[in-house]
């Protein structure tokens, strides 16, 4: 996973982008990251940003991200947000519609 710090914030402006944000005091947070991990070392690539919610509360704000763990995959307009991670399948087919 690529981190998103302050430097690299503007990655978030740009469509397609799948950000798996967290926190790490977040018990389910850290379940859903090896779920994510184990896809990306499938993939043999980075695919995913993460992004510490703490850090960022006024991207929460205006993304309006209402829990952790959270997938949000920018689009133009309205993000899609993904608070479950319970079925791989699922996350797949997101993943390959972006």
């Amino acid at each position: 996973m690529i981190s998103i710090t302050r430097n690299n914030l503007h990655i978030v402006e740009h469509p397609g982008k799948m950000i798996f944000i967290h926190s790490p005091f977040c018990g389910t947070c850290h379940v859903a990251r090896r779920i994510l991990n184990g896809m990306e070392e499938k993939a043999n690539e980075s695919i995913f940003y993460e992004l510490n919610a703490g850090l960022f509360p006024e991207f929460m704000y205006d993304n309006k991200v209402e829990s952790v763990p959270c997938l949000l995959i920018t689009k133009e307009g309205e993000p899609e947000k993904m608070y479950s991670f319970e079925s791989i399948i699922e996350l797949y087919s997101i993943m390959h519609h972006n």
